[in-house]
């Protein structure tokens, strides 16, 4: 199922989309794969799959963290693709959406690394580090490959940044709700809000709005004021991080997370104007 596809059935019931994010391999690759299967039988209709990095500028202490756990534990990109392997063979059918910055790629080879992400299964990729201006040659393998490229727009981004950035982009728009990196947060600001309204002017594109949503109420506020759904990272990897002795543990509370938020999401649908 294509990312479109999957919001034209969301759409088509009335719901708002999740998508929870997760660095692979911390604090295992056992774990990470029974997380996303956790994820997806509580309701989340996409996967944010993230490739560890040395240096995650875009990523708050948490996921850093994360990132740092899982290079030591010999993470590697090649590792990560045998992980999105075994996620679709065990039966995950949700659009995947890896997130890696642009470094990963580079090294690898752009086309050959898209190939192998699409021969895996992904259905799209963000790359934090990589702005629009400089994106012209990772747009023309990812349109041969089928995979969306997803960019970002922040509170910050004048209009004509924008415009530029939702002519290029496919899949859906992530709306960064705050300025910095991820982490959890307190209430949903009106500038983000205003921002979303903005951005639907320019684009029929859907939007994901993440960056400190952490609690139901934040998925219902977003999707209420037009988002088409919400991405989770910090909030959801706090909860293992209590205890990444056995982090197996702490599936339930991950599922009964992912079940608040994705209620959230449907509230905020059915609650517009």
């Amino acid at each position: 199922m294509t990312i479109e596809e999957k919001f034209q059935e969301l759409n088509g019931i009335g719901e708002g989309a999740y998508m929870p994010h997760i660095y692979y391999g911390d604090p295992s690759e056992e774990f990470s794969l029974r997380q996303v299967e956790t994820l997806v039988e509580s309701g989340a209709d996409m996967i944010e799959f993230g490739i560890p990095f040395s240096d995650p500028t875009a990523d708050g202490p948490a996921f850093q963290e994360a990132c740092e756990r899982a290079l030591k534990k010999g993470v590697t990109p090649e590792r990560c693709i045998r992980g999105l392997e075994e996620l679709r063979a065990g039966g995950v059918e949700v659009p995947i959406v890896v997130t890696t910055y642009y470094n990963i790629p580079y090294v690898y080879g752009i086309r050959d690394f898209l190939e192998k992400l699409e021969e895996a299964g992904v259905q799209g990729i963000i790359v934090p580090n990589l702005p629009i201006e400089e994106a012209e040659d990772f747009l023309k393998v990812s349109r041969k490959t089928g995979i969306d490229l997803i960019f970002q727009i922040t509170p910050n981004t004048t209009v004509g940044r924008m415009e530029r950035i939702v002519e290029s982009a496919s899949g859906f728009i992530y709306i960064v709700n705050f300025e910095g990196v991820t982490g959890v947060r307190g209430a949903v600001a009106d500038s983000t809000k205003n921002l979303i309204g903005e951005v639907k002017t320019l684009t029929e594109l859907p939007l994901m709005a993440g960056f400190g949503v952490s609690k139901r109420e934040h998925a219902a506020s977003l999707v209420s004021a037009g988002a088409d759904g919400v991405i989770t990272g910090s909030a959801l990897g706090e909860i293992y991080m209590k205890n990444l002795e056995n982090p197996e543990g702490t599936l339930p509370e991950i599922g009964d997370f992912a079940s608040g938020i994705k209620r959230g999401c449907r509230e905020g649908y059915s609650s517009r104007d």
